[in-house]
Order: structure tokens, then sequence, then C-alpha cells
């Protein structure tokens, strides 16, 4: 049996999920400020939305950031995320700016995970093993804003991810209806039951997904997205709102 992904003093993928909240603010100085105040409130992961980022296309810029928020951050994870327009993000960047994007935060010795676009990218498998090769782990991601694919589509599209090598696979859908969600947790469960080492992130978002966003512990997703003042997808919960129903279910569950 392969080990669970463990990052810093976390587990992946062992029962209840991990809330990651996202930072989506411009400016260098408020970009620290949310950090530091999501430390205090000891969130477990945190991610650099870096598509938000007034400086995103100034790799001196972006290093700046990461050395200052350095030492915030020895006990909680963060992952690194430059969102395509494509994908539901800001920005758009060229493949090769995008290589050097990587490269500088996995030599950072701050990040712990970096978010890679599967489908976006020319050679995901080669980009994911050169970030892995610095001991970083890699979140292979897919982002449909405008529907829910079916059943077997979404399954297809985790399994080519997880083919990719990724340590992690990761899809987000948007739903029309109740259905949808429906398909999105079966799609999930069932590649689980074929990748129980493997761990996955899915949500289907929009006010028909919420259920999504707080039942991993029961379909298989071991990270949710909750905000702390302002969300970063449709559909995310308020962080502390989110981390009471986590808890709730849990002990439940476990009763």
């Amino acid at each position: 049996m392969m080990q669970k992904l463990k990052i810093k003093n976390y587990i992946l993928d062992d029962g209840r999920p991990i809330i990651c909240v996202p930072i989506i603010k411009k400016s260098q100085e408020d970009i620290v400020k949310e950090a530091k105040k999501l430390v205090e409130k000891h969130v477990q992961m945190i991610e650099w939305r870096v598509d938000w980022f007034e400086n995103a296309m100034s790799l001196e810029a972006i290093q700046d950031v990461l050395k200052e928020i350095r030492p915030l951050l020895e006990n909680v994870m963060l992952l690194f995320t430059f969102r395509s327009k494509k994908q539901g993000g800001e920005l758009t960047a060229e493949a090769p700016y995008l290589i050097k994007l990587y490269e500088l935060a996995a030599k950072s010795g701050v990040v712990d995970l970096i978010d890679v676009e599967f489908f976006e990218t020319k050679n995901p498998r080669k980009i994911i093993r050169s970030i892995q090769s610095q001991g970083v782990a890699v979140i292979s991601s897919h982002h449909d804003f405008d529907e829910t694919p079916s059943e077997f589509v979404m399954h297809m599209i985790l399994e080519q991810m997880a083919e990719g090598g990724a340590d992690i696979v990761k899809l987000a859908v948007m739903p029309k209806n109740p259905l949808d969600v429906l398909s999105l947790l079966a799609a999930t469960t069932k590649f689980k039951e074929g990748h129980k080492e493997l761990p996955v992130v899915t949500m289907s978002m929009g006010r028909y997904g919420v259920i999504s966003r707080i039942s991993g512990e029961t379909f298989g997703s071991c990270i949710t997205f909750g905000s702390h003042e302002q969300p970063s997808a449709p559909g995310q919960l308020q962080m502390e709102t989110l981390d009471k129903i986590l808890n709730y279910l849990h002990e439940t569950g476990n009763r």
C-alpha cells in the first residue's frame, strides 16, 4: 500500500477534507496582510491566486512576495496557482512564461503545491516531473465554467490527469441542475474506488453545487475551498462556516 501524501504536518486524503483558503488580493502589501490574517486564524492551506496579482507577469515581483510570506507559513501549506482566463482566471500567460513561473515557485522553498492546468499545457507530464524533482507536489487541474460533462467524460478527464503523474487531481464543473451535481459526485466516487492511493479534489460550482463542497469525506474529495472575505469561485462557503459544517459531519459520521 502506498503512503498517503503528507505535506508539513498534514496528511491529505485522510477523512475530513482540508480547507484551502484563496488569496485574491492585487497588491503585494495586501497579499502579505491577508496571509498574516489567515495564519492567525490557523488555516490549514492557503492558495495564492497569482493571476489576481497586479504584477503577475513579473517573475521578480512574484519572487518578492514569496520571500515576504515565507516566514509566515512554517505550519501552513501554500498552493501556488496561476489560473488562466480559459479556466476561469484573470489572466492568460504564454507557455514559456508559465514554465519559468512554475520553476520559480518550485525552487522558492515556500511553495508546497503547484496547480498545473493539465489540458492547457503542451507537455504536462514533463512539467509535472520537473516540479516534483524539486520536492514540490503537483495538482493537475481542469475547470469547466460552462457545464457539467457526462459522468463518463468526467471520469475520463480524471483518468487522463491521473496518468500524467500528478500527486493530486482536481476537477471543477458548473451544474445546470441538481442532477449534474449527482453526476459529479458519482464520477468522483467511482474514480476514487479505482485510485484509492491518489488524492482527488472535485467540486460542483454555483448554488446547486454547494453540497459538493461539504461532502468530500463521503464521496472522496480531500480538499475543499472556503473564502475569507471574498470568494474566488461561485458557491464557495465562508471558511469559518465551512469548518463548522465539516467538523459536525465528521463527528457525526464517527459516532
